[in-house]
């Protein structure tokens, strides 16, 4: 699942639903300009059950953020609420609890998003 004309600013919401497949070490959503310049990596992995966010510039990952909260499993259904805000995202889990990442690229608007792994996407509203 890849969009390359997304139009994300600063301030916009982006509700993900999906179902997590029962055989997936876990999921990615990449936000970001392309596939190598990412502001937001969110990788869910049930085999180490973390939630690691990261960043990409120039095909380069930076420093990971490491969050033990994996409160979803899989085989279950699910919706993620990411907040784009200035200076951060937020990651609204399905239990409430919320992921931050700062937007260290400080970009505007996002206009890449891609889906990869053990996630099957029902719907998505920006």
């Amino acid at each position: 699942f890849e969009i390359f004309n997304l139009d994300l600013k600063a301030g916009d919401s982006l509700k993900i639903k999906g179902k997590i497949s029962e055989d997936t070490n876990g999921f990615v959503v990449n936000l970001g300009h392309s596939s190598s310049d990412l502001a937001l990596h969110f990788n869910p992995r049930f085999n180490e059950s973390v939630i690691v966010c990261n960043s990409k510039c120039s095909k380069a990952w930076q420093q990971e953020h490491r969050d033990s909260h994996l409160s979803f499993s899989k085989g279950s259904t699910i919706k993620l609420v990411i907040e784009f805000l200035a200076d951060k995202f937020q990651v609204k889990l399905p239990d409430g609890h919320e992921v931050e990442f700062p937007n260290r690229h400080c970009y505007d608007k996002i206009t890449y998003m891609s889906v990869k792994g053990g996630f099957r996407v029902t719907s998505f509203k920006l």
